[in-house]
């Protein structure tokens, strides 16, 4: 019965998130490589998506979900959106590039929210039908890092930010056909806490769900690396099309997120989390080994690539399904707020601070032909940050007794 409802869910995500993977894996790249940004400009770069991110919960519990319809926001956004790509490419130095860029992902990050929201409304079972619109995400990225590399080739050219504005004006137009959804909180006072999510800080009163929230930070600040420096890395490599390349890392997702449902049933929660941390630790020492490493280099990045399914399902889903259990009807919203606020926010901006940093620090003085980097010291240091979260998991956090908790 709700077949044209999916399906138009579906293509909204796969609009969505062809915006954002047809610019944010070259981001790095273009700064660099075309406008000669430094390493920490670069990691502040990527670090405008959490200051978006961070904005972002104001933006929806003090407008959104008070004053307007969900689909009527989203097509505000995906225009306005669109016309700050499109401007975006005219500012080539970075005290007036960054200002346009945090206004953009000030302008994209209330979409995931919203867009979120708006299809668990309307979803007859959410938990049933949720997953398999929301794989279509991984599909739009994909679509726009092949588009970007292999049909625009433009990795190193503002032509990405070009197609990802029209697309994001494509997004807002689009939204118009998503079914009506009203504001939820029409006369109410909004709280600052309930807009942060901070009333779930009660649920940091169980050990575990504390491990967990500090684990999840403490892995956010290694993860970075990998955004910020992977397609830096491999163009210094010489690799062609390497947006397209990498894209196969949501051919990975799109198959440990229909896995994912059965490895919770089998493992749990923390089995299921441990091999998520675990594929982060292995894909930083692959990397690491990959440097000078001329008969199993690229067969090595490669493997590094295609553990995102479980790097990214098997910690960060399966972490918001945990959040999602422990917290109890009255909270969840706050509760997913929370974590979002945690990764998205906090964490990213942190992570990717320091990735920039890092990426500075390793400079070469005389780059070796086109290496410029010492990337096994970029690439180590994340890969021992990682086993030392890992280590702090395993010891500390405990499976949940029960599925929902009172606070």
């Amino acid at each position: 019965m709700q077949t044209s409802l999916k399906v138009r869910l579906a293509a909204f995500m796969f609009l969505q998130y062809f915006i954002w993977g047809s610019w944010y894996v070259s981001l790095g790249t273009y700064l660099g490589k075309t406008l000669g940004f430094e390493g920490g400009q670069i990691g502040l770069a990527y670090g405008a998506f959490a200051i978006g991110s961070m904005i972002s919960p104001f933006f929806v519990g003090l407008i959104a979900d008070r004053y307007f319809a969900s689909e009527k926001i989203l097509a505000f956004l995906g225009i306005l959106g669109g016309a700050l790509l499109f401007v975006l490419p005219k500012f080539t130095t970075f005290g007036s590039f960054y200002p346009v860029l945090i206004a953009y992902c000030a302008s994209y990050a209330p979409t995931l929210a919203l867009g979120n929201s708006l299809s668990l409304h309307h979803l007859s079972d959410p938990k049933r039908d949720f997953p398999l619109v929301k794989t279509l995400s991984a599909v739009g990225w994909i679509a726009g890092g092949v588009t970007l590399s292999l049909g625009l080739q433009g990795e190193q050219s503002p032509v990405q930010f070009y197609l990802a504005g029209c697309v994001s004006i494509a997004l807002g137009l689009f939204s118009l056909t998503l079914p009506h959804t009203p504001p939820r909180k029409t006369g109410r006072d909004v709280r600052l806490s309930e807009i942060l999510g901070l009333d779930a800080l009660a649920l940091m009163k169980k050990p575990a769900f504390a491990v967990f929230i500090l684990c999840m930070f403490l892995i956010c600040i290694p993860l970075y690396f990998y955004f910020v420096n992977m397609n830096m890395y491999v163009t210094e490599l010489g690799w062609q099309y390497s947006a397209a390349k990498m894209s196969l890392a949501q051919v990975s997702d799109v198959l440990f997120l229909i896995l994912l449902p059965v490895m919770l049933k089998t493992l749990g929660y923390k089995k299921t989390l441990f091999l998520g941390i675990l594929a982060w630790v292995t894909r930083y020492f692959l990397l690491a080994g990959s440097v000078n490493n001329p008969n199993l280099g690229t067969s090595l990045i490669f493997a590094a690539i295609l553990l995102h399914g479980v790097c990214y399902d098997f910690l960060f889903i399966a972490g918001q399904l945990y959040v999602d259990d422990e917290a109890n009807e009255r909270m969840r919203g706050a509760a997913q707020g929370f974590i979002a606020f945690i990764l998205w926010g906090v964490g990213n901006f942190v992570g990717s601070t320091l990735a920039g940093k890092s990426q500075a620090i390793h400079t070469l003085a005389q780059p070796v032909g086109a290496i410029a980097h010492d990337w096994h010291g970029i690439w180590i240091y994340p890969a021992w940050g990682s086993a030392a979260v890992l280590i702090v998991f395993l010891i500390f956090f405990r499976n949940p007794s029960r599925k929902t908790v009172t606070a």
